[in-house]
């Protein structure tokens, strides 16, 4: 019978008759409702960071929910699991005198960013400042000002406008920002958004001084700077944020996926003292915020989590394992389907296909995706390419078993 669940991101003529069932999982490998194992090699969707089955953070849930499963935190209503974990992004965030917004995910985190920026510059007296920006091959999210400020055509595309006041940059030139500011002029734009990596875009990394230059421009032109670290949040580029590898101290930090690891829904935004103040000393109210900010259940996840990253040295791995992983995705770097291999700043990477192949033969890379499933391996096309982003707790010696199925995937599927 077909199924009754509309998955997300799928062509459910395909998807409702055939799908994938993922039974349970421990270490970094879930099971199949076979029982067969395969090595997560996306972290699920970039957020397994402790990979499945961690003891700490399940107990975690566990005595939370025994003792406060839910409730709201709006008004003066708060939970000790929310202060504290609060508190512990907050000193660990390269801005001064952080604040933490908390949200249910990273799309909710990009919503939040973008309204905040606005009422930011509404309460600081310059009100003409609406204008949000975003980078072309980005990802957002797909809410309201998600999906207006897609930087990938097929997700920003066939909705009608959503959002007003939005625009798209160079990916790669950070002059394109300034020549935007002379154009619309320069008390127009409120913000950028800035992925330190390009994720979901196709794994693209950033050009020599980019963020260091966008963070220049600007404070030049008075917007706010906004890192989108949903992706390369909590040491997946071997920070706690990302733009510390960068020496950049952005205004804003939206994040999500890594809080958690994935065991419960959580996101949020890291706001900088400069931001937050109109708020939280000049009397303006943020009227914003989903049902389940700073929700108890998630939040004592996130602590535990963030505990464990620590405690087992797991945000430095995805600096420490990114040459092992750029190495294993090198050696397809000859097979007549691959354009270009990326990867080296972070654990995470991609193979992209050719142009000409793919325009030949468009289910290509939909079967290097089965080849390495049937191999014992998830990965994930994007685009046009197919990516990876293991957990942090991946071994040296996955991450070469893992190279060396591409090879063998890649030679099975080139007909």
């Amino acid at each position: 019978m077909a199924t009754s669940f509309w998955h997300p991101f799928a062509n459910m003529s395909d998807v409702k008759d055939n799908s994938f069932t993922v039974a349970r999982a421990e270490g970094n490998y879930i099971f199949d409702s076979n029982d067969r194992a395969y090595f997560d090699a996306t972290a699920s969707l970039w957020y397994a960071n402790a990979g499945y089955g961690r003891k700490e953070i399940v107990d975690a849930i566990k005595r939370q929910a025994e003792v406060l499963a839910c409730y709201s935190t709006f008004g003066d209503i708060t939970n000790e699991p929310a202060e504290e974990l609060a508190e512990f992004v907050a000193q660990r965030s390269p801005m001064a005198n952080s604040k933490v917004f908390f949200v249910s995910g990273g799309g909710d985190a990009i919503e939040t960013a973008a309204k905040l920026a606005r009422k930011f510059f509404v309460e600081s007296g310059q009100s003409d400042r609406t204008v949000i920006v975003s980078r072309k091959d980005s990802y957002h999210g797909t809410h309201g000002f998600g999906t207006s400020l897609a930087g990938i055509e097929p997700n920003r595309m066939g909705w009608g406008q959503l959002m007003p006041d939005v625009a798209l940059v160079d990916r790669d030139d950070p002059e394109d920002l300034m020549r935007l500011a002379n154009s619309l002029g320069r008390d127009k734009i409120a913000a950028i958004f800035v992925e330190p990596v390009i994720g979901a875009g196709g794994v693209h990394l950033p050009t020599d001084g980019y963020l260091e230059r966008i963070r220049q421009i600007t404070k030049e032109i008075g917007a706010l700077m906004i890192v989108d670290s949903v992706i390369c949040g909590f040491g997946r580029l071997g920070y706690w944020f990302g733009p510390e590898r960068f020496g950049v101290v952005p205004d804003m930090i939206t994040f999500a996926k890594g809080i958690t690891s994935g065991y419960v829904p959580l996101g949020g935004v890291v706001i900088s003292g400069e931001v937050s103040d109109p708020f939280f000393n000049g009397g303006a109210t943020f009227r914003h915020g989903p049902t389940y900010a700073g929700h108890p259940l998630a939040t004592a996840a996130g602590v535990a989590n963030c505990h464990y990253l620590e405690s087992e040295g797991l945000i430095a791995r995805g600096e420490a394992l990114e040459s092992k992983l750029k190495d294993a995705l090198d050696a397809s770097s000859d097979s007549p389907l691959i354009e270009e291999v990326r990867g080296g700043l972070g654990l995470l990477g991609a193979l992209e296909f050719s142009q000409e192949r793919r325009k030949s033969d468009p289910s290509v890379m939909a079967r290097v995706q089965m080849e390495m499933r049937s191999r014992g391996f998830l990965v994930r096309p994007l685009v046009s390419s197919i990516a990876v982003s293991p957990p942090l707790s991946a071994t040296e010696e996955e991450i070469e078993r893992l190279g060396s199925a591409f090879v063998d995937a890649l030679k099975a599927a080139d007909r």
